[in-house]
C-alpha cells in the first residue's frame, strides 16, 4: 500500500460505505483497508488493521461513534477518527469531538470535502464542515484571546501536541495545558476540535 492513508470505514449504512469507498478508490493516495456496521467491530478492526483514518458514523448499532472513538484511541492515541452525521444534534456531535474526534462532517458533503478532509485529519488537522460548526454554540460576540492564547490556538489548529507547542513557544506543557483550559472556558467548549474550528469561524486565528 505503499505511502497511501489507510482508511476504516464504520457506518450502519451500506449505501454510505459504497458511496465513500467508491469516491475514495479513486484516489491514489488513500485506500480502504476495512468496512463494518457497528462500534464493536470498528474498534476490533481498528486494533487488528491501523487505519490512519476511521470515517466514523455517530450513531451506530451495539456501541456509538463516540464510544468506539474513545476506546480505538485509548488502544492507538495516533489513530484518527472522522465524524460522520446525517442529523447528529449538538450535543451528539459534542461527545464525539471530546471523545477526541479529529472532525466531523454531515454526510451530505461533497466527495471532494469529504476526500479533503480525510487528508487533512491525516495530516493532524482538524476539519468540521459549516453545517455543523453552525449547530454547535458560538458566542454571539467575539470573545477575546490573549496574545500568547492566540499563538497556542494556531498551533493546536495545525495539530500540534502540547508536548511539540510547549517547544515551539519556549514554554513548560503544564503552560500549554493551562493556556487550553483558559481558551476552553473562553470559547465555552470542550475540546481541541471544537476550540480550534470556533477560533478559526470567529477570526481569531488564521490556518
Amino acid at each position: 500500500m505503499g505511502n497511501r492513508i489507510k482508511v476504516l470505514l464504520a457506518d450502519d449504512h451500506l449505501v454510505v460505505r459504497m458511496g465513500i469507498a467508491a469516491i475514495i478508490s479513486f484516489e491514489k493516495d488513500l485506500v480502504v483497508i476495512g468496512e463494518t456496521d457497528n462500534g464493536i467491530d470498528a474498534v476490533r478492526l481498528a486494533r487488528e488493521l491501523k487505519p490512519d483514518v476511521i470515517v466514523m458514523d455517530i450513531m451506530m448499532p451495539k456501541m456509538s461513534g463516540a464510544d468506539a472513538t474513545v476506546e480505538i484511541l485509548r488502544e492507538n492515541p495516533a489513530a484518527k477518527v472522522l465524524a460522520l452525521t446525517t442529523f447528529g444534534t449538538s450535543q451528539e456531535i459534542r461527545k464525539m469531538l471530546d471523545a477526541g474526534a479529529a472532525g466531523a462532517l454531515v454526510k451530505t458533503s461533497s466527495q471532494t470535502e469529504i476526500i479533503e478532509a480525510i487528508r487533512s485529519v491525516a495530516a493532524g488537522r482538524h476539519v468540521i464542515s459549516k453545517e455543523i460548526s453552525n449547530s454547535l454554540k458560538v458566542a454571539p460576540d467575539a470573545p477575546k484571546l490573549s496574545s500568547r492564547q492566540i499563538e497556542v490556538m494556531n498551533l493546536v489548529a495545525k495539530g500540534f501536541a502540547n508536548n511539540d507547542i510547549a517547544r515551539i513557544l519556549n514554554i513548560s506543557v503544564n503552560s500549554v495545558k493551562d493556556h487550553l483550559k483558559n481558551i476552553y472556558t473562553i470559547l465555552d467548549v470542550s475540546s481541541r476540535t471544537e476550540a480550534a474550528t470556533i477560533a478559526i469561524n470567529l477570526k481569531l486565528i488564521s490556518v
